[in-house]
């Protein structure tokens, strides 16, 4: 069997590979289209960055396997690779301490001015007084994403006996402070740090998490540091403060594209590098071990615990699964938006049997930030290493749901515990709530423009609501407000024909004295 590695990879996959009995073709200086040509009869195909796009999938029948010497998988159309029966993998983790190590050396280099400082010596000069560098030692550092990276990020630190404060929606307060982080929000990171290093992952979750407003609450001469993924950071947000006189420090290895070319950081960065953070040789071996066991274990034991692009069953409805990102968004919501401590889900009739493909779908609804489109064994792996318990339920004997999920949250911030509860099914092709904590029969539509209110029930509520609403141009689709007798209170679940702003729903909220206030766009 022939894999080919048309990369500068570590020999260590080659030679692992080699004693496995495989056929390897190692060579990162031919073009990777003309490999191919040469080997469409590999059955594998390790990379890195290199781009794998359609064309050089058809260009080889044999090609059962690629995997990403790394964990961003983008550079691999896995999509089209599905079409094509092709499963992709990828090595999370194995680069996580030479991005840890690269944020160090980049704030020591901007705080020591490293690059001109040497530039200029080298050019005959002896710039001494204008270089008046900064300690890292005793600085305060705010990081974002206490995963992997941000984890070892902490230990690296401790050597410079740093105050460590920690944002992550995934992580109780215990958990960060075991870590070694103090847990803190995004406005006290931004507004009391010296050092802001960025750990979240891309997308259009994060898409300018770093924005104007944020930017104005740094101190002067604040240092900003992003190795996670470009477009986090709202760079002409930063070039307007940059320019209006506050003196921020912008270090920067992420970019839009990995090509030589003209980087649109170059103006604002005061360290730029060329995506070096997982460029080191231990990395490259540590990813080369670990993409050489997933290759041994696919082809030998058929093992696909790895695998990022895996086909779903063909007879689980799609929108179940939507349905259980949708409950995870509205679960969270309902719990405060405050750390999760423990998932537990219990699936009815025909989804018992599927379990396992819903796993990703309640993380990335749950959990804010949260990786998309892992594979099973990867987002229960995700879950455990942010200190979430999950757990998978059977249901009661008595009870049935038909093709039904119970979804219930449990968080934990200042000691305070509490627990969320949703149920929802797909009626008709579309995913609906049935039960809201101890509200009932809700039948309301998933998808679309919702406003959740929890109130003491008493007359002119809704009429209330609605009036406000319909001041503010907002019309009223559909409503459902439930009563719990035991408590008193009300649910009232409204579908409304455009999104009801933070401001609108605080105001509705006051008006009401609601308990629960809270509006989501699906």
């Amino acid at each position: 069997m022939k894999i080919l590695i048309p990369t500068k990879l570590d020999q260590a996959a080659a030679a692992a590979l080699r004693a496995a009995s495989y056929e390897v073709v190692q060579d990162d200086a031919t073009p990777l289209i003309e490999q191919v040509q040469l080997h469409g009869d590999a059955s594998g195909l390790i990379v890195r960055s290199e781009k794998v796009p359609a064309e050089i999938m058809d260009a080889m029948p044999g090609l059962k396997c690629i995997i990403r010497a790394g964990a961003g998988y983008d550079n691999i159309d896995y999509v089209y690779a599905r079409t094509k029966g092709i499963d992709v993998m990828n090595t999370p983790g194995a680069n996580a301490n030479a991005v840890a190590e690269e944020v160090v050396a980049m704030i020591l280099a901007a705080y020591r001015y490293v690059v001109p400082a040497d530039v200029t010596t080298r050019a005959g000069e002896w710039n001494k007084k204008q270089y008046m560098g900064r300690e890292l030692t005793r600085k305060t550092v705010g990081i974002l994403g206490l995963g992997n990276i941000g984890r070892l990020l902490v230990k690296r630190l401790q050597g410079f006996e740093c105050t460590v404060l920690g944002y992550d929606h995934f992580l109780s307060k215990q958990r960060a402070l075991n870590i070694g982080a103090t847990p803190a929000e995004l406005d006290e990171i931004f507004s009391t740090a010296d050092i802001v290093s960025i750990h979240v992952p891309g997308g259009p979750s994060t898409k300018n998490m770093v924005d104007a407003r944020l930017l104005g609450l740094m101190k002067d001469g604040a240092m900003l540091v992003n190795c996670a993924r470009y477009g986090v950071v709202d760079e002409e947000a930063l070039r307007a403060v940059k320019k209006s006189g506050k003196k921020l420090i912008y270090c920067t290895d992420v970019h839009p594209k990995d090509v030589a070319a003209q980087q649109p950081s170059a103006d604002v960065a005061d360290v730029i590098l060329p995506h070096l953070g997982a460029n080191t040789r231990e990395a490259n071996k540590a990813a080369a071990v670990r993409a050489a066991a997933e290759m041994q274990a696919y082809f030998a034991e058929g093992d696909t615990s790895c695998v990022v692009n895996a086909e779903k069953p063909a007879d689980l409805n799609p929108a179940h699964l939507r349905m259980a990102a949708m409950l995870g968004r509205l679960c969270y919501q309902v719990a405060g938006c405050k750390p999760i401590r423990r998932i537990e889900c219990t699936f009815y009739n025909n989804l018992r049997s599927f379990r396992k493909w819903f796993t990703p779908w309640i993380l990335q609804g749950a959990v804010p930030g949260a990786e998309h489109g892992l594979m099973p064994a990867a987002a229960e792996a995700s879950l455990r290493e942010h200190g979430i318990s999950f757990k998978a339920r059977e249901p009661m004997d008595d009870k049935f749901y038909d093709d039904s999920l119970t979804l219930d949250l449990f968080t934990e911030e200042n000691s305070e515990q509490r627990k969320a509860s949703v149920r929802g099914m797909v009626v008709d092709g579309t995913p609906v709530v049935s039960r809201i904590d101890v509200f009932q029969h809700l039948y309301a539509a998933l998808p679309g423009h919702t406003l959740v209110l929890r109130y003491q029930d008493r007359p002119g509520v809704i009429a209330s609501i609605g009036q406000t609403l319909s001041e503010a141009g907002i019309n009223i689709d559909n409503i459902v407000a439930p009563l719990d007798q035991a408590s008193g209170d009300a649910l009232a679940v409204i579908k409304t024909n455009e999104q009801v702003t933070e401001k609108q729903v605080a105001e509705l909220a006051a008006s009401v004295d609601a308990k629960l206030a809270f509006a989501l766009t699906m």
